[in-house]
């Protein structure tokens, strides 16, 4: 496990839940040796084989219920029979996905759910008929038949042959025992047969059969990854309701930080410079009682009152600039992240490479994405030098931060780069950390590319 910093981390590492993350433990055979009696090779196998029955199944319900709504629509029955084979084939496709769930690890969200323009048994059916993932899962249950049959035969093929011909040395005196030939045969015709029968021949089918038995998992597995692909596409949830349920969770992320730094703000002036101006009020009060009876008191206090504006001041300028830095409105990116790199602990060397600025947002996400990550070099890094570079590809604007420091960190633990992470994904970004143990750490951000 790498070392967990509070406001500095690495990058999650994510693996397939059945994929071949194993806890960091080795295996002293090669996979090739042994995919075919791995877990989750069998798994895969036993999805292909319960694929057929369950499609011809599938299959069959559709189309017939289909059929029937269609041929009983000059009747009142026909749309309640179709509405009622479009929710069936619905209810098969939980069945495919909980299925696809427990045997590939895939995982796959249940589509957007039915919204019936008001009440009883008439708004629930035009619901049906309208619903777009409804006819996408009766469409699921015509094309995943052939596919079926096809990924069946040969899985079963494959699977069959390659253990039969495996353990051929341990059966093939069946053959003389009881089959009344030499072996398993080769060839034959009128004339003569040819007979697998000799030591060579044995070893060689074996050979063969070792072949077929170590290549049958990785074909299972390309047959599986069309099965994926067609229940991703069609039984979950659309392009359009992913995105609806992804911006809407990106405008919680938003507000709730739009919130905390409004929270941050209060607190800062409330502690900060309220307080000493405050503070400065009830000097300049003493002051000017003192004023005729003690002039030279009262000019000390009103001394002292100065050096206190002077720090409320700065103090107001740094909330400021906290905010919004006057510097990156006026001169943009490369002279604001100037005068962030200037207040780093470490030397830090600044490139930015861009023709024209970016929109206002953008910008200002870019900026405090840079300090914040040049603020976690300074506390918890032990960098001697880092940089930070800004250009342009395409319709992406790019960001990154590279430090010689210890490394080690964590972006999945709840820190500072997990807030970035999720500022940057309120706007369509992302963010990609580079952290191990030793060094060095890069951190890259990407923003859509917005044109003042």
């Amino acid at each position: 496990m790498a070392t967990q910093y509070s406001e500095y981390g690495d990058y999650p590492r994510y693996t397939d839940r059945h994929g071949p993350g194993d806890g960091g433990r080795r295996h002293r055979l090669p996979l090739a040796l042994r995919a075919p009696v791995e877990a989750r090779a069998w798994r895969e196998l036993a999805y292909v084989l319960l694929g057929l029955p369950i499609s011809i199944t599938l299959f069959t319900f559709a189309v017939t219920t289909l059929s029937l709504g269609a041929g009983l629509l000059v009747t009142f029955l026909g749309i309640p029979v179709l509405a009622a084979g479009l929710a069936g084939c619905r209810g098969f496709g939980a069945l495919e996905r909980t299925r696809a769930r427990a045997l590939l690890g895939l995982e796959v969200a249940a589509p957007e759910p039915l919204r019936p323009r008001g009440r009883g048994v008439l708004a629930w059916t035009g619901a049906v008929l309208r619903s777009g993932t409804s006819w996408r899962h009766v469409l699921y249950a015509v094309l995943h038949l052939p596919w079926a049959v096809f990924s069946f035969g040969v899985a079963v093929a494959f699977w069959a042959y390659g253990w039969a011909m495996l353990t051929y040395p341990l059966w093939f005196w069946l053959f003389p025992m009881y089959g009344g030939q030499g072996g398993l045969q080769l060839y034959g015709d009128e004339q003569h047969r040819i007979y697998l029968d000799n030591p060579f021949e044995i070893t060689m089918t074996a050979l063969v059969g070792l072949l077929f038995t170590m290549a049958t998992p990785w074909i299972v597995r390309a047959l599986t990854t069309v099965d994926r692909v067609l229940v991703h596409g069609l039984l979950g949830p659309s392009r359009l309701a992913s995105r609806v349920v992804e911006l809407e969770s990106d405008r919680g992320v938003v507000v709730d930080t739009a919130a905390a730094d409004l929270r941050r703000i209060e607190r800062d002036l409330h502690d900060g410079a309220q307080a000493r101006l405050v503070a400065l009020a009830m000097d300049l009060g003493l002051a000017k009682e003192k004023l005729r009876e003690d002039p030279r008191a009262a000019a000390r206090m009103v001394d002292e009152a100065h050096g206190e504006v002077k720090t409320a001041l700065q103090e107001l300028r740094d909330l400021a600039r906290g905010i919004h830095p006057a510097v990156l409105t006026d001169r943009g990116l490369d002279a604001a992240l100037s005068a962030v790199a200037s207040r780093c602990t470490v030397p830090v060397r600044v490139e930015v490479d861009l023709t024209e600025r970016p929109a206002a947002a953008i910008e200002g996400i870019a900026y405090f994405t840079v300090s914040e990550l040049l603020q976690n070099i300074s506390k918890h890094s032990g960098a001697r030098s880092a940089s930070v570079d800004v250009w342009r590809s395409e319709d992406r604007l790019l960001v990154q931060v590279v430090d010689d420091g210890v490394g080690g960190a964590d972006a999945s633990a709840g820190s500072g780069l997990a807030g970035l992470a999720g500022r940057l994904d309120a706007v369509d970004g992302i963010l990609v950390v580079d952290s191990p143990e030793g060094g060095p750490t890069t951190v890259t951000a990407e923003l859509p590319w917005r044109p003042a």
